[in-house]
C-alpha cells in the first residue's frame, strides 16, 4: 500500500467541429509527429468531451456552470499523445444533461452517448466511454443504461455526486443502484455543486471548494444510507482523490461508534467501504492530496485521471513522477489498475516502455 516516499467561444467551437472525419485526419497527423505508438500506455479515466448537441443544450439553458466549448477530438488526441496516454475514457461534465425536462434529458443523453461511441469506433484503441445518464430521471436512466452498456458497449456509467438536494445514497436512487449492482458495473462519479451551495464564497468558483466537498457528501451518503454495503458489486470511481474524504477519514470512521443505527448500515466498517472504492488523481497529482489518499487506500484502488480539457495530461504525469512512487506503484496507477477494472482497455499499453513526457512550454 505505501509508496516509496510520502482546466473561444461557442461559435468558434461549432465552426471548428465539422465532423469526426475531418478531425481524424488532423489528429492522426499530430499523433505521428509527436511520438510512436509504442510509447503510449497510460489510461486516463477522467477525460471530458463536449459534443455539439451538449454545447447547444447548455446555451439554450443559459447555464452558468463551467464547460469547455472549444473541445475537439483532435485536441484530446494531441494532449494524450504529449503525455503517452494510450486510451482516455470519456465523460460529460457539469452541468450535466437535465435542465428541467425529462424527455429532453433522455434525448440529449442518447445523442451524447452515440457521439461517444462514434469516437470509440473512429479512433480504435484511443477512447472508451462512461455513458451519460439523464438523472435525476431514474426510469430514463435505467433505460439509457441498458442501451449504453448492452448496445454501445460503454465501459460504465457516469453519475454526478448529487442532483438538486439528493446524494447518491438517497432512497429515490435505489432502483438504479440495484441495477448497477446486478451488472457489477463501473460507476464513474463526478462532483458538482448541490442546490444548497452555489457561490457561497465571493469570487471563489464552485469547483475550487464545493466539488471536493460534494464528493465527500456523496461518499458519506452511500456509506451511511447502507447503499454501499447492500450493493457491493458496484465499482465506484470517485474523482479528484475522493475530495475531502481521505482528510476526514477519522471523523467518518468514528461516527458509527456513537450511533448504533449508522453502525448497522456499515456492518464491515467505514474503512472497508473507503478502501474498496476507486479514486482518480485528476486535479490531485500533488503531494498534499496523494499523501492522504495513499495512507487511506491501497495502490490498487488509485487510477490515472487528468480532467482534460480543464487540465493537461502532462500536468498529471509530472505530478505523479515527482511524488517519488516506486516503478511498480506508478505502473499500477497509470495503467495496470485501469486495465483490470475496465475490460475494454486490457489490450492497451501492453509491451510499451513507460517514459516521462517532455514538459510543454
Amino acid at each position: 500500500m505505501t509508496p516509496s516516499t510520502a482546466r473561444s467561444s461557442r461559435r468558434e467551437f461549432l465552426g471548428g467541429l465539422t465532423g469526426l472525419a475531418a478531425t481524424a485526419v488532423a489528429a492522426r497527423s499530430s499523433a505521428g509527429q509527436t511520438e510512436s505508438v509504442g510509447t503510449r500506455f497510460r489510461i486516463d479515466v477522467h477525460h471530458h468531451i463536449a459534443p455539439p448537441r451538449y454545447i447547444a443544450a447548455i446555451g439554450a439553458a443559459r447555464s452558468l456552470q463551467p464547460v469547455s466549448v472549444n473541445w475537439t477530438p483532435a485536441k484530446s488526441l494531441q494532449d494524450m499523445d504529449a503525455a503517452g496516454v494510450a486510451t482516455s475514457i470519456t465523460s460529460i461534465t457539469t452541468p450535466g444533461l437535465w435542465f428541467g425536462d425529462d424527455s429532453a434529458a433522455r434525448g440529449l443523453a442518447r445523442e451524447c452517448n452515440e457521439y461517444g461511441a462514434r469516437l470509440v469506433s473512429d479512433f480504435p484503441g484511443r477512447f472508451g466511454m462512461f455513458a451519460a445518464m439523464p438523472m435525476p430521471d431514474v426510469d430514463g436512466t435505467l433505460r439509457e443504461m441498458a442501451y449504453a452498456l448492452d448496445t454501445l458497449h460503454a465501459d460504465g456509467v457516469a453519475l454526478f455526486t448529487s442532483y438538486g438536494d439528493r446524494w447518491l445514497g438517497d432512497a429515490a436512487f435505489t432502483p438504479l443502484m440495484e441495477e448497477l449492482n446486478r451488472r457489477k458495473a463501473v460507476c464513474f462519479t463526478h462532483p458538482t455543486a448541490p442546490r444548497c451551495c452555489h457561490n457561497l464564497v465571493p469570487d471563489v468558483p464552485d469547483p475550487i471548494i464545493e466539488y471536493g466537498t460534494d464528493s465527500t457528501r456523496s461518499i458519506a451518503s452511500l456509506m451511511f444510507s447502507g447503499t454501499s454495503a447492500r450493493f457491493p458489486e458496484i465499482r465506484f470511481i470517485f474523482s479528484h482523490a475522493g475530495g475531502a474524504a481521505p482528510f476526514l477519514a477519522e471523523r467518518l470512521t468514528r461516527l458509527p461508534l456513537a450511533n448504533p443505527l449508522l453502525a448497522s448500515r456499515v456492518p464491515n466498517g467505514v474503512l472497508h467501504e473507503l478502501e474498496r472504492f476507486h479514486y482518480d488523481v485528476a486535479q490531485a497529482a500533488h503531494p498534499m492530496a496523494l499523501a492522504s489518499l495513499f495512507r487511506l487506500v491501497p495502490i490498487s484502488q488509485v487510477l490515472f485521471g487528468t480532467d482534460f480539457p480543464f487540465r493537461t495530461s502532462v500536468d498529471h504525469v509530472q505530478g505523479l513522477a515527482a511524488y517519488g512512487l516506486t516503478a511498480s506503484d506508478l505502473r499500477a496507477i497509470e495503467y495496470d489498475n485501469a486495465r483490470r477494472l475496465l475490460p475494454h482497455t486490457r489490450g492497451q499499453g501492453q509491451g510499451a516502455t513507460p517514459v516521462s513526457p517532455t514538459p510543454q512550454r
